[in-house]
């Protein structure tokens, strides 16, 4: 399946042009971030460039780029095995292109194995990085640490902390509440990316008849997460996704008002920056 971009190529070419003086993110839209580093590092987390699996999930916001246009990374990074978090489509080729290394927990590279990336790509075997919980490891000047999510969901789902000298941002994927706390009291978070949707009617994946689903935090749930991580700032992300699961983000502000955590919230779309 091939991926068609909506938005020519002008992202990925503003983030090659970018030179941050500390660490930069891009929301490329559901759950994915690129971020580019003052020491020149480019990683990619959850990129999905498909348009889901309509009429069950059907994309609500533009493919932002396709992945052969992407000349410049480093690593990408999957939390879990989802299809909107590992897709062959939308990630091998990015790795094919660059050399990237793929970092993921073993349920999202046996998605790897099952979608043949390195027969159907041209991804070499020892780009496939599986991770688990406890790993760290550098690219470039950024420093990843593997820690536990609580998705109920998900087979195998990880958390990312991206540490840089300007900062420490976390990657929670599609996490619940329950296993933040943790990471809360071991990292000083500027940045954190939590996942916010509503419940609706979805059809089932088997019988195709509507189910009530809830895939993501509600409102209550994700300020409950952002003070498990003590966030000094959060990005709600995968809000904008899904029909029949999205949310509007700005009802945050008075569900976190009276709160310790987070201590601002930053709503952003599809295709804008961050500086951490």
């Amino acid at each position: 399946m091939d991926v068609h971009s909506d938005w020519s190529d002008w992202l990925p070419r503003e983030i090659e042009a970018a030179d941050p003086d500390g660490l930069w993110l891009w929301y490329l839209g559901c759950n994915g971030f690129a971020l580019k580093s003052s020491g020149d590092t480019t990683v990619f987390v959850d990129p999905y460039l498909g348009t889901g699996d309509p009429p069950r999930t059907i994309r609500m916001i533009p493919v932002p780029f396709e992945p052969e246009d992407v000349a410049e990374a480093d690593a990408v990074f999957a939390t879990h095995e989802h299809t909107d978090h590992t897709h062959g489509p939308s990630q091998a080729p990015i790795l094919a292109g660059t050399g990237a290394g793929f970092f993921a927990p073993g349920a999202s590279i046996d998605v790897t194995r099952k979608e043949g990336w390195t027969e159907n790509w041209a991804v070499e075997d020892d780009q496939l990085h599986e991770v688990a919980e406890g790993d760290s490891f550098d690219v470039g000047d950024l420093t990843v640490h593997v820690e536990p999510a609580n998705d109920p969901d998900a087979e195998e789902p990880v958390a990312y902390v991206v540490e840089h000298e300007s900062g420490t941002f976390v990657h929670g994927g599609d996490a619940r509440p329950g296993e933040f706390e943790p990471l809360g009291e071991a990292y000083d978070v500027d940045l954190g990316a939590l996942a916010f949707g509503s419940v609706g009617m979805i059809p089932d994946k088997e019988t195709r008849e509507p189910k009530l689903t809830k895939w993501y935090n509600d409102e209550s749930m994700l300020v409950a997460a952002a003070n498990e991580l003590q966030l000094d700032r959060l990005v709600p992300t995968h809000w904008d996704m899904w029909k029949r699961l999205t949310a509007d983000p700005t009802a945050l502000y008075d569900h976190a008002r009276s709160f310790e955590y987070p201590r601002s919230l930053e709503v952003v779309e599809i295709g804008d920056s961050i500086e951490l």
